[in-house]
């Protein structure tokens, strides 16, 4: 199992998680790209609540998803590192930003979501299931 810790650009805001990751998804959405400034966002789902902070505490801003719920983006307050998000329409799962990882070398993107608002220029990894939006709900 990876070791899950990181945090943020400036240091204020680290963290750490004993989770095994659920899923590494890559999401294209409009709001993921403004948020990462990039144009797509590479995300750690991880079970809800397991994500510990050993250092500072991110601010908060609420979004809203395409669900119409809220989508409480977590950042630094201090140098804007985006952490992790807090989607109420995924409720079981924390999306952790990759980036933001001490080790990246075990990330391996699983899926791709909100395609129809990716980049023209993007290219995807090769294997890797795409969605328009987000995939069916399993079950």
């Amino acid at each position: 199992m990876p070791k899950i810790s990181g945090g943020c650009l400036c240091g204020a805001v680290q963290y750490s998680s004993a989770a095994e990751p659920m899923v590494v998804a890559i999401c294209h959405c409009t709001h993921c790209q403004k948020q990462s400034g990039g144009a797509f966002s590479v995300n750690v789902g991880i079970p809800k609540g397991s994500l510990q902070f050993t250092a500072g505490k991110p601010a908060t801003y609420q979004d809203t998803g395409s669900s119409g719920q809220p989508v409480y983006r977590h950042f630094c307050g201090q140098c804007g590192s985006p952490i992790f998000s807090d989607v109420v329409a995924s409720p079981q799962i924390d999306w952790l930003k990759a980036g933001t990882l001490n080790d990246t070398s075990w990330v391996k993107p699983a899926v791709n979501v909100w395609c129809q608002s990716a980049q023209p220029w993007v290219a995807y990894p090769e294997g890797v299931p795409r969605f328009a939006q987000n995939p069916p709900a399993a079950g």
